[in-house]
């Protein structure tokens, strides 16, 4: 750990660019070395999409790292060395030496002069609306998210047609990842461990609730991962096998169409509810920060790792690929620890 406190104001300064779970563990590693930091935040609201997955405790903690979401905002408003800037956008980037940013806040414009840069713009969830599940067609058909915000807000799942517990969930994982029609090449990492997770909790609310996940193979994810899932095998029906349509079928139930190996036949089946696991894509803006500060992206559309160091400009979290919430937290204190390096060594 850089042990760099002085008493007073900052004297050094850097810009964070997001306000989702990498960008707050950036600007409060930095805020807690007396640097100066400006988080500027697109949306009117800091936390990112983290700050909308539930808790998947049932009985216990899971590690799934959404607590930790709420500690950084509290962490983050309340330490005096960093400003808060919501509701804005990049308008012009400048780099000689000295950083400067000129930002659009409603009908103003706000500037700033940095010593460095971190981007930590997050990730976008893929829109399944044009794959053959039926999203926003059929009303039993929600994704991963809106089932995390489901749990978070009412700590119940119920199927938003008639609002009653489904007796039967099928999950779908990799939709959006490893799509070759997509040119989707990449694995999203969370989302096996988070379905997982709240299926357990789910049959924690209902032990009668049958669910099946269907997958192409699981990732695996923390340091108890074979022992949790070898329980949760014993717990759901898994189907190495990943649907190719679903239809509608009485009382809004969706039917799912699938390759059953071991019976070698396609199998049609009714489930009261189907959540599909959407993949986690490049953020709409890395295009546009990609050429307002001249760095570059790599063939997925996520930025590449380390090649801005020498100019004061770093990446952090999701900005950089798929990865958990607890290690975009990790990513974003690494991403302000190489910072504070890069502005001592300017300061020799």
């Amino acid at each position: 750990m850089i042990k760099r406190k002085h008493k007073g104001m900052p004297k050094k300064n850097v810009l964070v660019i997001g306000g989702g779970v990498a960008g707050l563990a950036a600007a409060l590693e930095l805020a807690e070395q007396e640097i100066g930091v400006d988080l500027i935040e697109k949306s009117e609201f800091l936390g990112g999409h983290a700050a909308r997955f539930s808790c998947k405790a049932s009985g216990e903690c899971v590690k799934c790292g959404a607590c930790i979401v709420v500690e950084k905002l509290k962490k983050s408003f309340l330490n005096p060395n960093i400003r808060i800037h919501t509701g804005c956008k990049i308008k012009k980037f400048e780099n000689n030496g000295i950083i400067k940013t000129r930002v659009d806040k409603e009908s103003s414009e706000i500037s700033f002069e940095s010593d460095a840069a971190i981007i930590a713009s997050g990730f976008k969830p893929f829109n399944p609306v044009n794959k053959p599940f039926g999203y926003k067609r059929f009303n039993n058909v929600i994704t991963n998210i809106d089932l995390e915000e489901m749990l978070k807000l009412e700590d119940d799942v119920v199927r938003p047609s008639d609002k009653r517990f489904p007796k039967s969930i099928a999950f779908i994982q990799c939709v959006g990842s490893r799509d070759e029609s997509l040119n989707h090449l990449w694995c999203s990492h969370v989302c096996c461990g988070s379905a997982l997770r709240v299926a357990k909790k789910i049959k924690s609310i209902k032990p009668e609730t049958e669910i099946t996940f269907f997958y192409i193979d699981v990732q695996t994810f923390g340091k108890d991962f074979q022992e949790f899932y070898d329980s949760m095998k014993q717990e759901i029906r898994m189907v190495r096998s990943i649907p190719g349509d679903i239809l509608i079928s009485d009382n809004d139930c969706p039917q799912i169409t699938f390759f059953d190996s071991e019976k070698n036949c396609s199998i049609d089946e009714i489930f009261e509810m189907v959540v599909l696991s959407i993949g986690l894509t490049p953020g709409e803006d890395n295009k546009n920060l990609s050429e307002l500060m001249d760095i570059k992206l790599d063939d997925s559309g996520f930025f590449k790792s380390g090649e801005n160091s020498s100019t004061g400009i770093f990446t952090a979290g999701t900005s950089r690929g798929p990865m958990s919430i607890e290690d975009a937290i990790l990513d974003g204190g690494r991403a302000a620890l190489e910072a504070i390096k890069y502005i001592d060594r300017k300061d020799l």
